[in-house]
């Protein structure tokens, strides 16, 4: 008999369940638009586990990296998703995993999560699958709309220290510095956010300007300044030169404008009004339509917060909550483009 961690043969009980009639679902949708054999190529040639932790063969990396998309679209705790995965007929047919053994538990997934991570698998994966989307002609990088985002930790530091900084007086939203104690998440920092305190980090990401499809982004300290951020998520979304750029007036800056300008890149940041200088006619008018246009960032930020449980952060750090970004990120990309087949 093959073992359970082996690739699937066809046993008794899937040979019963593939019998059944079942509900089309997005999950069907995103079979017909991956091809998972060059995802499954980078799985194990990075990994190449062939034993878990404690010595038993390891289950096959691709349904394991399929597993973590479930929970970022059913929005699983890793105890939840191992649940899921015992009962869930869709759940087992979409991961690949044979009804007549066990799944992995919440320890095993959340021991694959952080393989992903230390090996820097997060961005090639999200990278391998942007690039089968733009061939679909899914996305299409024609511009790019930046902006940010705070996500609050999932822990919070019992003794504060805020005092206002003359240092920040010029960043909006930074004005001021805060010492925080007995935090486990060390990384994370506070901001003033119209007039109210957060403590987390701040989501950087470019959307595509057509459909609104996530093609990059970073992860800081809640209080970095969104004007120092604007240059590396340009890079990151991969738009190529003569594209526009759109983002609000936070992002307004001389050093931004020269540095989009160097780039080739297409000068779409709102304008912002300054101490004895009043906006004129053209940039009020230029400032309504870029806010037109800068819906879709908005709804995909929207989106992770309210249907993937993003406005609060689940793991610790920044390369973990990059890597629980980069999980949605490549969850939201998926379950759109297969929303858009319908």
């Amino acid at each position: 008999m093959p073992s359970r961690f082996e690739k699937p043969g066809i046993g008794f009980l899937d040979l019963a369940v593939s019998q059944l009639k079942k509900a089309k679902t997005f999950l069907d949708d995103v079979e017909r638009i991956v091809d998972w054999a060059p995802i499954e190529k980078l799985l194990k040639k990075k990994l190449r586990r062939n034993q878990n932790a404690v010595g038993n063969p390891a289950y096959l990396p691709l349904g394991m990296f399929k597993v973590l998309l479930l929970q970022r679209w059913y929005n699983l705790s890793d105890q939840g998703m191992d649940d899921a995965l015992a009962d869930r007929i869709s759940f087992r047919r979409f991961v690949g995993f044979s009804f007549d053994y066990d799944t992995p538990d919440s320890t095993t997934i959340c021991r694959f999560r952080n393989h992903l991570m230390e090996r820097g698998l997060d961005l090639k994966l999200f990278d391998l699958l942007g690039r089968q989307l733009e061939a679909h002609k899914i996305i299409i990088k024609q511009g790019a709309i930046v902006d940010a985002s705070i996500v609050t930790s999932s822990r919070r530091p019992k003794k504060i220290e805020v005092v206002e900084s003359r240092e920040g007086r010029e960043e909006e939203d930074s004005g001021y510095e805060v010492t925080t104690s007995y935090s486990e998440d060390v990384e994370a920092a506070w901001t003033i956010k119209a007039k109210r305190p957060y403590y987390g980090y701040k989501i950087h990401i470019a959307t595509d300007a057509g459909h609104g499809f996530i093609i990059g982004g970073h992860v800081t300290p809640a209080n970095r300044a969104d004007t120092k951020e604007l240059m590396e998520v340009v890079e990151e979304s991969g738009i190529s030169q003569g594209s526009m750029v759109l983002a609000d007036k936070g992002y307004a800056s001389a050093d931004n404008r020269i540095s989009l300008e160097k780039a080739g890149i297409t000068d779409g940041i709102m304008y912002k009004a300054a101490r004895g200088r009043k906006l004129t006619e053209a940039e009020r008018l230029m400032n309504r339509v870029i806010s037109g246009l800068r819906g879709k960032v908005e709804r995909a930020f929207g989106t992770l917060k309210r249907d993937y449980g993003f406005q609060r952060t689940r793991y610790l750090g920044c390369a973990k909550v990059k890597l629980e970004f980069l999980l949605n990120a490549m969850a939201f990309n998926l379950k759109k483009a297969a929303l858009m087949l319908e």
